[in-house]
């Protein structure tokens, strides 16, 4: 049903005629996430919607019981609308808890397991929500005790619903809650409930790396039709088996894993965590033809020679942020360089799709009502064929403006309405089509004496060298320049570390420019990464610029004492 049956207060919706042109053009599809599933079922009943080590669940099963937990919930009285937050693992029982809200109208904010107080704290206060999902058995942290304590802190929080675990008193068990209602009661209930496909689907979360994230809301029709069209843009869909090791609740997993499989039959395998031996044997043993890898997946399968004693010939793409082309050459399959952001533009390419385009640019959109345009950051002018400049977008799931948030809405959007990314990026004409290559950020560029350094592409060439396995650039306070590079590095088993004058050697010779080069190598086991899973730079411009501070202090001190 097209239209909005429930509007949060908050939320930026699409204009109406918009909204109809999406329609028409077939961007949105005209169906609810639960229409959806119930559509799947019917028609592929018996096949494997997700499988995990400990269970399988076919479509049928699937709809039946996320019909009975949706059922529950609203006797529970969470009415359409209520927020819900989330902290569970990569699980059937996510796939559950979320196909449930999403039958209900229930709205799940999606954090991670890995919040505590603030981040917890903050998106209750923004959200207000009424219920808890929270998984038992995760990790050595007690999570169910956490949100208790949350729920005591915050008073909007109404019902605590445990996965996996014992529920404590006053909590629900997830389980018990699916078991205390038959599905002909619960399909009666649900039949009243109305649920429009314009309707707020989820709460997805900002990947921002410092900070609380900002809540993004998505919607069902826009989020079928993303999910639908990135999944006909790489050849993938129903006789697609995808593999998942991260978060299920990242809106790259909605994308990806969770909606793909519900919206056109993909069967989806989870696992818990990343584990890239079982996740090779994984492969082998269900023949999976989609993987993708969104932060240390690609860097720990080049690591591990165990990857390669299995059968990865099934593997028809194997998605990477960047350096598809390593990955490739260490794995033998097709890998495609690929980009995201959660306030709603993915680009990629298909495995047909030449290998050039796919190592050597992140793609395009597969959504033919997507624009994409290139500015000058500080006057909203579209920069010169081939120069790099600001990814700014707008389009059928391109965010509208944060949820309760207007002053990131008054700087988050051009003039003309197009999404601002912060991120750099050139396009390139190949056979006459346009693809758009990863450049940097704008935080993360490099300002050596006024010569812009995009760190992405100085990694990309420190990569390539025969020591290195990983590499991240960042800018590190100079007295004469004002910043020039500093290299992190992850060395290759075995391998010495370069001085900077032979990484310098190689890099020129290599083609990149002088100027573009570290000027300080620290060698590292591994990056620091964010709550979220992103590689952290702030923190290691934090490490750099201490490092240098100490060694100043420790020269001014021999000085002094020389003398």
């Amino acid at each position: 049903m097209a239209g909005i049956q429930f509007r949060l207060e908050g939320v930026a919706y699409c204009d109406p005629a918009s909204a109809q042109q999406y329609f028409r053009a077939g961007a949105w599809i005209d169906q609810t996430f639960g229409e959806a599933l119930v559509e799947t079922a019917k028609r592929l009943p018996d096949k494997a919607a997700f499988i995990s080590d400990e269970r399988s669940i076919t479509f049928q099963q699937l709809d039946e019981q996320s019909d009975r937990l949706a059922a529950a919930l609203v006797r529970l009285g969470l009415e359409r609308g209520a927020r819900a937050m989330f902290q569970m693992g990569t699980t059937v029982d996510t796939v559950l808890a979320l196909c449930a809200c999403y039958k209900s109208g229930i709205v799940p904010v999606c954090s991670l397991p890995q919040y505590r107080e603030v981040e917890i704290g903050k998106l209750a206060d923004l959200s207000l929500p009424q219920a808890y999902f929270v998984q038992g058995d995760i990790g050595r942290f007690d999570l169910v005790g956490f949100a208790q304590t949350m729920c005591r802190e915050h008073a909007s929080f109404r019902h605590l619903i445990v996965a996996r675990g014992e529920a404590p008193d006053a909590a629900q068990s997830m389980a018990a809650l699916m078991d205390s209602i038959s599905l002909v009661q619960a399909r009666e209930i649900l039949g009243g409930v109305q649920i429009g496909s314009e309707d707020v689907l989820s709460f997805q979360l900002s990947g921002g790396t410092t900070g609380v994230p900002k809540i993004i809301p998505r919607f069902h029709a826009e989020y079928l039709g993303h999910a639908v069209a990135w999944s006909r843009h790489v050849e993938a869909g129903e006789h697609a088996t995808l593999i998942w090791s991260l978060p299920l609740l990242h809106n790259a997993a909605h994308l990806y894993a969770l909606v793909p499989t519900i919206a056109m039959g993909q069967t989806t395998v989870l696992m818990p965590n990343v584990d890239v031996v079982r996740m090779a044997e994984l492969i082998e043993q269900h023949r999976v033809t989609h993987a993708v890898s969104i932060g240390p997946v690609a860097p720990q399968i080049m690591t591990n020679p165990q990857v390669l004693e299995h059968d990865l010939s099934s593997l028809k793409l194997f998605f990477s942020l960047t350096r598809a082309d390593n990955l490739q050459s260490y794995i033998g399959v097709p890998c495609s360089n690929m980009y995201g952001t959660t306030e709603g533009l993915l680009i990629g390419s298909g495995a047909s799709v030449a290998e050039y385009v796919r190592h050597h640019t992140h793609g395009r959109s597969g959504c033919a009502q997507d624009e994409l345009v290139l500015l000058d950051p500080d006057s909203e002018t579209p920069v010169a064929p081939g120069q790099t400049g600001e990814l700014c977008f707008r389009g059928p799931s391109s965010l509208r403006g944060y949820y309760n948030a207007p002053e990131s809405n008054a700087t988050a959007f051009t003039s003309s309405g197009f999404f601002r990314t912060g991120d750099m990026m050139r396009a390139h004409v190949i056979g006459g089509e346009t693809w758009f290559s990863f450049e940097g950020r704008l935080r993360d560029n490099i300002n050596r004496g006024g010569e812009k350094i995009g760190a992405e592409e100085v990694e990309a060439f420190l990569s390539h060298h025969p020591a290195v396995l990983d590499a991240k650039l960042v800018a590190m306070p100079d007295p004469l320049y004002g910043e020039k590079g500093c290299a992190f590095l992850i060395l290759r088993q075995g391998h010495a570390a370069p001085t900077v004058a032979e990484m310098i050697d190689f890099l020129c010779s290599k083609g990149l420019a002088k100027f573009k080069c570290p000027e300080r190598i620290e060698v590292v086991e591994e990056f620091p990464v964010t709550r979220v899973g992103k590689v952290d730079k702030p923190a290691m411009r934090r490490v750099i610029a201490s490092i240098l501070e100490s060694e100043a202090a420790n020269r001014s001190a021999a000085s002094t004492q020389d003398h």
